[in-house]
């Protein structure tokens, strides 16, 4: 073997390991695109199930939401009904009240106007009286 023949083989056998380097490096490039593409893609729905788990709550919470806020109306209709008809018994107690005051006091007058005839009657019987023995 001359010079020659061993500069063919060891240039043969470089472009062999440039050859076969380039093959790793390609196999190698791929499998990481294939990784990638596989991790982004188990991310992916990974993601797409927490994110519909998370609707799903908003969505409960949104419900829950919508409820109280008819619930607390209701409550709130009721408070107002219950002030109203407390309001309204209460002026109907005083209008009842008042009127029994006033048919009482009205019956106090006429009794006190009976009583100041009697009186005044009375009196005139007396001076009669005294005026009959003078």
């Amino acid at each position: 073997m001359d010079e020659n023949d061993f500069k063919r083989l060891v240039d043969a056998s470089a472009a062999e390991t440039q050859r076969r380097f380039e093959e790793t490096a390609e196999r190698i490039s791929a499998e990481i695109h294939q990784y990638l593409d596989e991790t982004a893609a188990e991310m992916r729905r990974h993601f797409d199930v927490t994110t519909e788990g998370t609707r799903h709550e908003i969505r409960l919470n949104a419900e829950k939401v919508v409820l109280l806020d008819e619930e607390l109306h209701r409550e709130a209709a009721d408070i107002r009904s219950e002030i109203r008809t407390g309001f309204a018994d209460t002026q109907a107690m005083i209008k009842f009240s008042h009127a029994e005051l006033d048919r009482r006091v009205r019956s106090l007058e006429g009794s006190h106007r009976a009583l100041e005839e009697g009186f005044s009657d009375l009196l005139a019987r007396v001076e009669r009286l005294e005026g009959s023995t003078h």
